[in-house]
């Protein structure tokens, strides 16, 4: 009994605890409604995606203050983003100088990917569109091309900020393994 009390320990932690809230949050604004059936289904969808997503036994945990930044970052972003997009429908002549972007994230953001994903796309004007699979550099689309360079320091200043707020602990196990998976004794190829 007490190997399955270290096992749920170990796979219902603060941080994906935390994960699971922001996305459901994130999965409820997408749908523009907190009910009881999006926030079910939310849950439901945010549980599932931690359970066959990359794995980790890291516990870097969480800290507070710079969560509370990222989620003053992305709820700014929410609303001044939502009035440039507000200004753009309604005034008669079209602005918008649309581009895609490539943004380095810097190093070990790659832990953080779906919340950055979440993060950046939420917010009205900019969605990620792609990125490489070494996580190294994510793609957007923006409105407003000439606001490049400002977007580009934004998203590193949310990825560092994620970063800070949910620390990958250092000597760890890492989440990739880029290696090959060798085949098991007396396993024919």
């Amino acid at each position: 009994m007490s190997s399955t009390r270290v096992d749920l320990r170990r796979t219902v932690t603060v941080r994906r605890a935390i994960t699971v809230v922001l996305l459901t949050a994130a999965w409820c604004a997408l749908w523009r409604a907190f009910s009881v059936a999006n926030v079910a289904s939310g849950l439901l969808v945010s549980s599932a995606s931690l359970a066959v997503g990359v794995r980790s036994d890291t516990r870097g945990g969480v800290r507070i203050l710079p969560l509370l930044r990222l989620l003053w970052l992305v709820s700014v972003d929410l609303v001044a983003s939502t009035v440039t997009v507000v200004r753009e429908v309604l005034t008669p002549t079209d602005h918008t100088d649309e581009a895609i972007v490539a943004v380095p994230i810097p190093k070990g953001s790659e832990h953080h990917l779906l919340l950055l994903f979440v993060a950046i796309t939420v917010t009205p004007g900019t969605a990620v569109v792609a990125s490489e699979s070494d996580a190294t550099i994510i793609y957007l689309h923006v409105l407003h091309a000439d606001r490049v360079d400002s977007v580009i320091e934004h998203v590193r200043t949310i990825a560092e900020v994620a970063n800070r707020a949910l620390p990958h602990a250092q000597g760890a196990p890492a989440d990739f393994d880029d290696g090959p998976v060798p085949p098991k004794q007396g396993a024919t190829p």
